[in-house]
């Protein structure tokens, strides 16, 4: 979907494919047919935009086989859906029955990931509209922490990694006229874990193709406030590639019996999540939601966040909520002034079929339903904005 800023420019906004487990390339055209089209179906538009996972397996056989890439091009064209960005965060397997610590392997300490981003960049650079030059990957934020603990070697490793690939992505733009940008994904966990921990690496890069994509989700988990975050990414000179619109589920008063068995219906074994509470001292967090529930780590006094993605248009029932404020703000700061500070918004709820069982999708009727209402709450934000939706 499109959007024109007031001051003229285009908004892109999207959903990510990566809720759609696939790893092949046929795995990426049957999600076209059975997901992503009937979104834009329930949407009533002509052509809506996708945020493309795209598998270590699927990204080889479309780097290997340019015929394949132009194919895809076409399916997009048909099915009325366009891509500007992609997810390059998940390198595989993120729709295994437990994803956990692996979603952050291979890091950026190892040179698949370098050859992973790289060849994805040619791929998005393949893929965008005939009228768009201009798109961006999110990936991960370095690595999970453990690699760096001590260890000022993983970070230069990471560190010329990314130098080499902003040096890629400028051949690539000289060779295609498609300016790919990367955004590292602050994650709670991580060695960017915050957008203030992103503001060293990316000013020792220091290359305007290599920012920061910005995940509401993250942002709240980690306590972040929006315009705090803005401003100290602009005053660095960081460019957000990308943002990614997602909601954390907070918990208000985690000390009583009726939060904590809400809490617990959402702590579940296939992805991390995160949770973390403010303290006098600062953030304290765990690794999980069930270590924060069963454990002495996290203390109860005060609210706690955790980095589950929960639907965008259905918070949890009551005594749980979601961060949707905070995407709210930090929406209204990235596109809501004179000029917008990106150009490429992404609704990112994975997490659908992680959800308690009462609140799962049954049907990909119902998956489609829910996708599109988020969506649809999404258009909503932008224009209460004053961005106008286009064609």
């Amino acid at each position: 979907m499109r959007f024109r800023h007031p001051d003229g420019s285009t908004v892109h906004l999207s959903y990510c494919t990566n809720v759609h487990p696939a790893e092949t390339l046929e795995g990426v055209r049957a999600q076209l047919r059975d997901h992503c089209e009937p979104v834009r179906r329930r949407l009533g538009r002509d052509r809506i935009g996708i945020g493309l996972w795209l598998a270590a397996d699927a990204a080889r056989t479309l780097v290997d086989d340019p015929s394949a890439l132009r194919s895809l091009r076409d399916e997009l064209d048909r099915r009325g859906l366009e891509v500007v960005t992609l997810n390059g965060f998940p390198y595989r397997g993120f729709g295994a029955d437990e994803v956990k610590y692996r979603v952050y392997e291979p890091d950026w300490t190892d040179p698949e990931r370098l050859a992973h981003t790289t060849d994805l960049a040619r791929l998005l650079a393949g893929l965008l509209p005939d009228d768009v030059t201009e798109g961006s990957i999110s990936t991960l934020p370095l690595a999970w922490r453990t690699p760096f603990d001590d260890d000022t070697r993983a970070a230069a490793r990471a560190r010329t990694a990314l130098t080499t690939l902003a040096r890629r992505l400028d051949a690539l733009a000289d060779l295609t006229g498609a300016s790919i940008r990367v955004g590292l994904e602050p994650e709670p966990g991580c060695t960017v874990e915050t957008t203030t921990d992103a503001l060293a690496p990316l000013t020792a890069v220091g290359h305007p193709r290599i920012g920061i994509c910005v995940d509401t989700c993250h942002l709240a988990t980690s306590f972040e406030d929006p315009d705090t975050a803005v401003d100290a990414l602009e005053a660095a000179g960081i460019r957000v590639a990308k943002a990614q619109l997602s909601a954390a589920l907070h918990a208000e008063h985690p000390h009583l019996p009726g939060t904590r068995a809400a809490l617990a219906a959402f702590a579940e074994p296939r992805f991390l999540h995160q949770t973390r509470t403010r303290t006098p001292t600062g953030l304290l967090g765990t690794d999980d939601l069930d270590e924060a529930l069963h454990g002495p780590a996290l203390p109860d006094d005060a609210p706690w966040r955790a980095h589950f993605h929960v639907p965008l248009h259905a918070p949890p029932a009551p005594p749980l909520t979601s961060t949707l404020p905070v995407l709210r703000a930090t929406l209204a700061r990235l596109v809501g002034g004179p000029h917008p500070l990106t150009d490429h918004l992404e609704v990112e709820t994975y997490t659908w079929q992680a959800l308690p069982a009462a609140l799962r999708p049954r049907s990909r009727a119902q998956l489609a339903d829910g996708i599109a209402a988020e969506l649809a709450l999404a258009r909503d934000l932008l224009t209460d904005l004053g961005l106008k939706e286009l064609p």
